[in-house]
């Protein structure tokens, strides 16, 4: 059994495939399940945006798009549809990289996934190196169930948790401080001021449980 289960977070840019076209044209985040590549060429794409009707007549008037089935709810829409154009991510799917979250937004996508064992991850950013557009940002480790209930456990979200364990990775916490927020931040691939938000939060959660 293979111990090393890693996560890795990769961002694209210049991608030409339908929906982070669709992006350039409309000031809108759009997140996808990751695309499904079928023997016959066409991938399956599953994806909810904020409600907009301009991107379903952006996306409804792509070539490359057919079939789009859109769901209108009153916080999201919901898009199924099939697309002729393959993205940039199903190289790296080749080569051992689990999609599990993609935002594209301004044209661009930012994803994240799992990597198991070093040697898949070695051929994942050999990959990523050769293909334009594509890279890493970060690589650490998944983190057990077990680490998941103990952040619960304290009343903590898992954004907040994980903030709170690289802030102190990186000492943070030391007197004196070894980096700036702004580092931290830039190392969990956020803003300062979210990260910040992350940390009172995280914190103000560690005292309740503490001291009730």
């Amino acid at each position: 059994m293979i111990d090393e289960c890693l996560v890795a977070e990769f961002r694209i840019e210049g991608d030409d495939c339908p929906l982070a076209q669709a992006t350039e044209q409309v000031d809108i985040a759009i997140d996808a399940s990751a695309p499904q590549l079928r023997g016959d060429g066409n991938v399956l794409l599953h994806f909810s945006a904020p409600p907009n009707d301009h991107l379903s007549t952006v996306l409804d008037d792509d070539p490359n798009i057919r079939y789009l089935h859109v769901t209108r709810g009153e916080k999201a829409y919901t898009y199924r549809c099939l697309s002729k154009h393959p993205c940039v991510v199903h190289r790296l799917v080749n080569v051992g990289f689990l999609v599990e979250s993609m935002r594209y937004h301004d044209g661009g996508a930012t994803m994240s996934g799992a990597v198991v064992g070093y040697d898949v991850l070695r051929g994942v950013m050999e990959t990523a190196g050769q293909t334009v557009g594509i890279q890493l940002q970060r690589v650490y480790p998944l983190r057990s169930e077990g680490d998941d209930q103990r952040s619960r456990a304290w009343g903590l979200t898992r954004a907040q948790a994980e903030s709170l364990r690289v802030a102190h990775e990186m000492g943070y916490f030391e007197i004196p401080k070894a980096v700036t927020a702004t580092e931290v931040a830039e190392e969990l691939g956020i803003s300062k001021t979210a990260f910040l938000e992350r940390l009172r939060r995280g914190q103000s959660s560690l005292c309740s449980s503490v001291f009730g």
